[in-house]
C-alpha cells in the first residue's frame, strides 16, 4: 500500500521541517481514517485482532505536524488544540445522529451510518465506531478504540484507546455488546461479541475476571490482552483479601465476575435498544 509506505517514511523523519506535500499526505491519511478505509486494528477471518502500527504512527504524526490554534466558537470558553485535529465535519449525508447538547467528534475518527450520539459525548481521533452503535451521554470513545456494530455505550461509559505504544492492541468492543452505565474498559481489553457489562464494571489489563460458569479465570498474558468471552454477562464483584491483616480487617477488593452467558432473558432485557435507535 503506497499510503502506508509514505506514512512510515514520513514518521521516521525526526528533524526535517514538514512541507506542503507532507501536509497533503497527512490530509489524505486522515480522510481515509474518516471514511473507515484504514483503521488502527482489524479482525481476521479467524477472529484474531491485528494492530496496524503504521496507522497509529500516522495519527501520532498529526500531533507532531500540528500547530496550536484557537478553536473557540465564541463566548467565554476557550478551546486550543492542534490544527491537524479539528472537530470532525459531518453532514446529513453521513447519516449520523448527533443530538444537540455539547458532543464532540475529533477529525480522524470513523463514525458509520446509523450511529447515535447523545449529548454530551466524545470520540477521539483514530477511533472506529461501526453501524447502529449508540454512544450515550457522558460516554467516551478513546483514540484508536474499535467499536463494533449495534453496540450500546451507556451513560458515563469510558472506553480507553491505547494510542501508544504503536504495537499495542487498542481497546476493542465487538458487535452487539452492551456496556452498562459507568463502566470503564481500558488497557487494550477485548470484549467479544454479544457480551454484557453490567453497570459499574471496570476492566483493565490487570483485572482478573472470574468465570463462575466455566470455572476459570481470565487474565492478560504477556503477549495478549485480556479477553471477555462472547456472550458473557459480567458484573462488578469483590474477593476477600487473604493476607492476615486483610482477614483481620475484613477487607475485600474489586473483582469482575462472569455470572452467566447471554440467553433469551438477557436478550429481552436489552431489546429496548432497537427502539431507541
Amino acid at each position: 500500500m503506497r499510503l502506508r509506505e509514505q506514512i512510515e517514511e514520513l514518521a521516521a523523519r525526526k528533524d526535517s521541517p514538514f512541507t506542503d506535500a507532507d501536509r497533503d499526505l497527512f490530509a489524505a491519511f486522515k480522510a481515509a481514517l474518516n471514511r473507515g478505509e484504514i483503521r488502527a486494528a482489524e479482525k481476521d477471518i479467524n477472529g484474531n485482532w491485528t494492530v496496524n502500527s503504521w496507522v497509529k504512527q500516522g495519527i501520532l504524526l498529526g500531533f507532531r505536524m500540528g500547530s496550536l490554534v484557537d478553536m473557540s466558537a465564541g463566548g467565554p470558553l476557550r478551546f486550543l488544540d492542534k490544527n491537524t485535529y479539528p472537530v470532525r465535519d459531518l453532514t446529513t449525508a453521513d447519516e449520523v445522529r448527533i443530538v444537540p447538547g455539547g458532543s464532540s467528534i475529533r477529525d480522524g475518527a470513523f463514525i458509520a451510518p446509523g450511529v447515535v450520539c447523545m449529548p454530551p459525548m466524545y470520540v477521539n481521533a483514530g477511533a472506529y465506531v461501526d453501524e447502529g452503535t449508540m454512544i450515550d451521554s457522558h460516554a467516551l470513545v478513546g483514540s484508536c478504540a474499535q467499536i463494533g456494530k449495534r453496540v450500546h455505550l451507556s451513560a458515563a461509559a469510558q472506553v480507553g484507546g491505547v494510542l501508544e505504544p504503536v504495537g499495542a492492541v487498542p481497546v476493542i468492543i465487538e458487535d452487539d455488546v452492551l456496556v452498562g452505565g459507568g463502566c470503564g474498559v481500558y488497557e487494550g481489553t477485548i470484549v467479544r461479541e454479544r457480551a454484557v457489562l453490567a453497570a459499574g464494571t471496570i476492566l483493565t489489563g490487570s483485572t482478573p475476571v472470574y468465570d463462575l460458569v466455566r470455572e476459570t479465570v481470565y487474565q492478560r498474558k504477556p503477549d495478549a490482552p485480556l479477553e471477555i468471552p462472547a456472550g458473557a454477562v459480567v458484573v462488578p464483584g469483590s474477593r476477600a483479601v487473604q493476607s492476615e491483616r486483610g482477614r483481620e480487617w475484613g477487607l475485600s477488593i474489586y473483582a469482575a465476575v462472569i455470572v452467566k452467558y447471554r440467553d433469551a432473558k438477557t436478550d429481552r432485557a436489552v431489546q429496548l435498544e432497537d427502539y431507541l435507535r
